[in-house]
């Protein structure tokens, strides 16, 4: 696969050692001499241009790219990477990152943005999902499919507790993907049983969370006095 970087400061010459290591070609842009020096990461391409002209694009043969990442540190430069990479040059996946979460309502398909990656909310969302039991936390959202990625960690109260996954009838356009159990990952079978303390994992619409939290979260008539 073939992924071009715009952006080659820590978090794109981060990402491009991981892609590299996967086996992926890579190629880093940014308009800094000193980051998109030959070398800066070993094994990529690197190329020093504006990645916002379309001629420095067509340098770096976007159109032969499998994957664009707008990973500056730019909110409005990383929309406008986007925006081209995906209607001039068919780039069939492009993943942005998105500084400043006041912006994130603009990373979408309007933008040409697959996928939006905000660091402020995906700490937010794993500190919530370290000290939030029963409630439901979203962890990743996948823009063009509208799709979420989802965690729950059952409660006492749950009423799904002690029940098999098999039982379940989860909400339409639901799936459980991964159950998490102390140091297991545990891939759901229909026999497997939901515990006390199990991490939900679920890819689920945005309109089913509700449902989601109402089946799996605290039971509703739960008595303060059980607590005791």
């Amino acid at each position: 696969m073939r992924v071009a970087i715009a952006g080659a400061g820590k978090v794109g010459r981060a990402i491009a050692r991981e892609l590299l290591q996967s086996g992926h070609a890579i190629l880093l842009l940014d308009r800094d001499a000193a980051l998109a020096r030959p070398g800066v990461v070993k094994g990529a391409e690197t190329l020093m241009a504006d990645a916002c002209e379309i001629t420095a694009l067509e340098e770096a043969r976007l159109s032969e790219c499998d994957v664009v990442v707008a990973a500056t540190g730019d909110d409005k430069v990383n929309l406008v990477v986007s925006l081209l990479a995906k209607t001039e040059f068919g780039v069939p996946r492009v993943v942005a990152r998105v500084n400043h979460p006041k912006n994130e309502w603009m990373f979408d398909e309007s933008w040409g943005v697959d996928v939006a990656v905000s660091t402020p909310r995906m700490l937010s969302a794993l500190v919530e999902e370290a000290v939030s039991v029963g409630d439901l936390v979203r962890l990743f959202t996948f823009r063009q499919g509208e799709a979420d990625l989802v965690e729950i960690t059952l409660a006492f109260d749950s009423p799904v507790v002690g029940q098999r996954v098999g039982a379940q009838d989860w909400p339409e356009d639901t799936a459980l993907v991964a159950i998490v159990r102390g140091d297991r990952v545990i891939t759901p079978s229909a026999d497997d049983s939901l515990e006390i303390g199990d991490e939900l994992i679920f890819v689920t619409a945005p309109h089913q969370e509700s449902a989601l939290q109402a089946m799996l979260g605290h039971s509703s008539d739960l008595d303060a006095s059980n607590l005791l």
